[in-house]
């Protein structure tokens, strides 16, 4: 997770490692993937049927490929989407690039990528007593400031630095070792797994305002920050229990420093006795693997599913045109032009990130609302077509629903916050 200078940018080993494979694997890379989420379809399907017993005694197998009726067909429906997209067969709302072929063909060689090298190294990070040394540290501004581990400084570096997708692996694997409660994991999740500094770049590329990434990043940085502190505090993360996926609550004194140390010395102290409790370099591999295996193999078909899902409706359906009409007041009110073309960009972004930028650069010509818009799609943070997707698939407990909740507070309260600096800069 180290940050380093690459090509004239600042990102993390794990990144230039999945764009180097990336680049390797080359155009076989679609056939790979769509067998991957046909086998998991075909796999799960057998085993809820008939629950072969080496599966069902086997923890890791039965965890996998043993899931209920929903995510069965979550699989099944993105088996049915990779395959209309791979060999080019079925309506044109499921395999064009704006829909299947963007997920397809954009977002899935990239999150196999990462999930393969952020999935073998991830042992590396949490089992060497990096988080408990830094969580240790950390405590005395994440506690009273977010309400939140230490620890969780770094799931917020992981994805500024690296990808969202990174942070989220990262919270949930923590979740499954009992280190974050429900209520931790689910704001980790939804307000820490930050958009990476080279994908904003990306954003603000699209409306034609790279010369005001500086300000831009600025002002994603500083509504980030007020979104972090307040939404949380809002239903329905505020509703989340603070016990640990076994159902155990959170003990308060867990942070607490004992009188005979400082904040520093205990932190080693934490650190050191993680560490010790590595057996072999066998035991990291095998740990690796089987991240490797769950990540690639249980996330990437739901991503496929969803992903696609909410691309078909933001493409295909007004939907998000009629969930937006009731920001047109606000954006008047903040005093942006085009208020009435803005308000049509602003839900449509929890289908996917990139398309509030599509749309503002085409459809709307004043600078200033194509810099909030941008600046908002980015502060947002949950769309379904990556990081939404991925917490669904994942452990951390929130379910669709909530995300949208999440989503609409999040944009009223980064919304004020970016209008306000855009007016600054321009």
């Amino acid at each position: 997770m180290t940050p380093i200078s690459y090509q004239d940018a600042v990102t993390i080993p794990v990144a230039i490692l999945a764009k180097a494979l990336q680049a390797a694997i080359g155009d076989a890379i679609g056939t790979v993937l769509t067998v991957i989420v046909l086998a998991m379809a075909l796999m799960s399907l057998a085993v809820v049927l008939l629950k072969p017993k080496f599966v069902r005694t086997n923890g890791f197998l039965n965890n996998l490929l043993n899931v209920n009726p929903f995510w069965l067909l979550v699989r099944l429906l993105g088996a049915v989407f990779i395959a209309m997209t791979y060999f080019g067969f079925g309506p044109d709302a499921v395999t064009s690039a704006a829909t299947g072929g963007l997920v397809f063909g954009d977002l899935l060689p990239v999150l196999f990528c990462v999930f393969f090298f952020a999935g073998l190294l991830l042992p590396l990070l949490l089992n060497f007593g990096l988080l408990e040394l830094f969580g240790t540290l950390l405590t005395t501004i994440m506690r009273p400031v977010f309400n939140l581990p230490g620890r969780s400084a770094i799931d917020c570096v992981a994805s500024w630095l690296g990808d969202g997708s990174v942070g989220i692996l990262l919270t949930s694997k923590q979740y499954e070792d009992k280190f974050y409660t429900q209520r931790e994991a689910a704001i980790i999740g939804t307000t820490f797994s930050a958009v990476s500094i080279t994908f904003s770049l990306v954003v603000i590329a699209q409306v034609g305002l790279e010369a005001k990434f500086v300000p831009f990043y600025l002002t994603v940085c500083l509504a980030g920050l007020v979104a972090a502190i307040v939404v949380p505090r809002l239903p329905p993360l505020r509703w989340k229990k603070d016990e640990y996926i076994n159902g155990t609550p959170r003990h308060e004194n867990d942070e607490t420093v004992p009188d005979h140390h400082h904040v520093l010395s205990w932190g080693f102290h934490l650190a050191m006795e993680k560490a010790s409790k590595v057996s072999s370099v066998k035991q990291i591999i095998t740990e690796g693997s089987k991240n490797v295996i769950d990540m690639i193999f249980g996330i990437i078909p739901v991503v496929m599913a969803i992903g696609t899902t909410a691309l078909i409706i933001a493409e295909h359906t007004p939907v998000f045109d009629y969930l937006g009409m009731p920001f047109q007041p606000l954006l008047e009110l903040l005093q942006l032009p085009e208020a009435a073309e803005a308000s049509k960009t602003i839900v449509v972004g929890f289908a996917d990130m990139f398309i509030p930028s599509i749309l503002a650069s085409n459809a709307i010509h004043a600078d200033i609302t194509k810099f909030v818009i941008a600046a908002l799609s980015v502060t947002q943070l949950i769309y379904m077509s990556e990081v939404g997707a991925l917490l669904i698939g994942s452990k951390i407990p929130v379910n669709v629903g909530e995300l949208f909740v999440i989503f609409l507070l999040r944009t009223l309260v980064t919304l004020p916050v970016i209008a306000g600096m855009a007016h600054l800069f321009f």
